[in-house]
């Protein structure tokens, strides 16, 4: 069932699902989301078809730039549903190398109450929320190099394509109106005899200045990490352990509408999580469900993340 397990190695980013402050220091790749063998890079030829599911609840005591305006004690609820496909295509590179492709479509549902600056001074308390369309992510090139049966090397560029809603002067915004470029690698082992689990992922996001409010969101780094112990259960194969990562803005915010300057942003997150394998005559499913709490953060909302992946290799 290890061996299986590592077959089953795929899949990607839990996805940018929503866009509170995007412009105060987060961008669109959201803290966490990938971080476990379920997100690693098939080594056979196959057909994945995944679905992510995400709830978010944050808040932010201080003045943050909001798609143009001034917003203060930012309240974010969120929630999220994407379809993920994948196509690992039987393509020979070399020995121990495989490519695949895929592309996410996020659906999502926001909610943002904050203090608005109306006259530079004054303010007024206002919710807005938006259920739309999100920002696709396309990750045309996909690689995994296989160095032992128990480890395997990922590499990756994803695009975060400006598809979701947009408005300038709206708090609630399922897009970010500008392109991200994310290169990622990542090395997960999967002990095929003890079953630990020890995966590390780590990434850049390269943005786009918004041509709307001529902003442009400085460089984000992300590192994140699973531990975890797999163990045979109800037929199947199950996993507990800890998830936790570290999120920072390398480079400051730029551009003509960057009022606050290079407002760098920086996150550190941890929790549980829990997965389970099942092999079923027509396809191998596998669930991954996970909580994620944001502490010691600087200049975004900070809050709780709930993940649910459930996927289908064919």
């Amino acid at each position: 069932m290890l061996k299986k397990l590592t077959l089953l190695s795929l899949l990607f980013p839990c996805l940018s699902f929503f866009t509170f402050a995007e412009e105060g220091g987060s961008g669109h790749y959201m803290p966490g989301s990938m971080s476990s063998f379920m997100d690693g890079v098939p080594a056979a030829q196959t057909f994945i078809v995944r679905l992510n599911a995400l709830e978010y609840s944050g808040s932010y005591d201080h003045s943050l730039p909001f798609a143009g305006i001034d917003a203060a004690n930012v309240d974010v609820k969120s929630k999220a549903l994407a379809l993920t496909l994948l196509y690992r295509p039987d393509i020979d590179l070399g020995e121990n190398w495989s490519y695949s492709f895929s592309a996410s479509i996020p659906y999502v549902d926001m909610e943002v109450s904050a203090n608005v600056f109306t006259d530079g001074v004054s303010d007024i308390r206002v919710t807005d929320s938006d259920s739309a369309l999100g920002d696709i992510i396309i990750m045309p090139l996909m690689l995994n190099q296989n160095i032992s049966p128990d480890l395997n090397i990922n590499y990756r560029i994803s695009l975060y394509a400006p598809t979701g809603s947009y408005q300038v002067g709206e708090l609630a915004n399922t897009g970010k109106n500008f392109w991200s470029v994310e290169p990622t690698v990542a090395a997960v082992y999967m002990g095929q005899k003890n079953g630990i689990e020890a995966s590390v992922f780590a990434g850049i996001d390269f943005n786009q200045e918004n041509d709307d409010t001529h902003y442009k969101s400085g460089a984000q780094a992300h590192l994140e990490t699973t531990f975890a112990q797999h163990f045979p259960l109800w037929g199947g194969l199950a996993g507990a352990g800890l998830t936790g990562f570290y999120y920072k803005q390398i480079v400051g915010d730029s551009g003509d509408g960057a009022n606050f300057g290079d407002f760098k942003a920086s996150s550190v997150g941890a929790g549980p999580t829990l997965s389970f394998v099942h092999k079923t005559a027509s396809a191998d499913i596998m669930a991954e469900l996970k909580w994620l709490h944001e502490f010691s953060t600087t200049k975004r909302v900070q809050g709780d993340t709930i993940f649910l992946k459930v996927m289908a290799k064919f």
